[in-house]
């Protein structure tokens, strides 16, 4: 139904491993964003949400919680979710078991649509896992909807997935710390790339190289 209305233009699903764990990370400029993307994705992409979706009652209620089954969305407390370790803890878990992840670097929604400065959670996971980073652009997801309308637009979002982030050269006698910083510039500078926002004041990496293969 999501794809027949808004026909998103969708490129490089063939990058999403065919097996195994992978973690998706992508910019994030709607709510919508991770409803669309478990949608199309030739596997299941797993996001984290709060439980007040599997709580809510009548029928809107019904949906909600048919939807975010259907997807394989992980319920998590309030507490949890505001702790950030918690999210990571259940993400983890989901890559150990084979699974696809999605998440997004940002940390939170771009409410300007400029790509802000990347947190180390992704590049933590990935580097934790072992799961190969799969980065995904989006462009126009925030058009879909607009305030002050009751049905959604007609707009035509882009997707584009882009070939996995290679990390395995990351220097080893440099901290974890300073390992997940240069990952997560890596991460961050695949994600503009492909999504070709602009950055926001700041958050641009200095001389990182995009680690993707061919």
């Amino acid at each position: 139904m999501f794809t027949a209305y808004w026909r998103p233009r969708i490129t490089g699903l063939e990058n999403i491993p065919r097996t195994g764990a992978f973690l998706l990370a992508s910019n994030h400029l709607a709510n919508v964003d991770s409803f669309i993307i478990p949608v199309v994705s030739p596997r299941m992409v797993r996001f984290v949400s709060k439980d007040v979706f599997w709580k809510n009652g009548g029928l809107k209620g019904r949906i909600q919680k048919w939807f975010m089954n259907s997807v394989g969305t992980v319920p998590l407390d309030r507490e949890a979710l505001s702790s950030g370790r918690g999210a990571l803890d259940a993400a983890l878990d989901v890559l150990k078991a084979g699974e696809g992840f999605g998440i997004y670097p940002e940390g939170s929604r771009s409410r300007d649509g400029l790509l802000h400065k990347g947190q180390p959670g992704a590049a933590w996971l990935a580097l934790e896992s072992g799961a190969p980073v799969i980065p995904l652009g989006l462009a126009g997801t925030q058009n879909l909807f607009l305030k002050g309308r009751k049905m959604p637009t007609r707009y035509r979002p882009d997707m584009r997935f882009g070939a996995p982030i290679d990390l395995s050269d990351l220097p080893t006698d440099l901290s974890a710390g300073a390992r997940r910083r240069l990952a997560t510039d890596r991460i961050m500078t695949e994600i503009q790339r492909l999504s070709g926002q602009e950055w926001a004041p700041g958050a641009q990496p200095r001389g990182a190289g995009t680690g993707a293969s061919a």
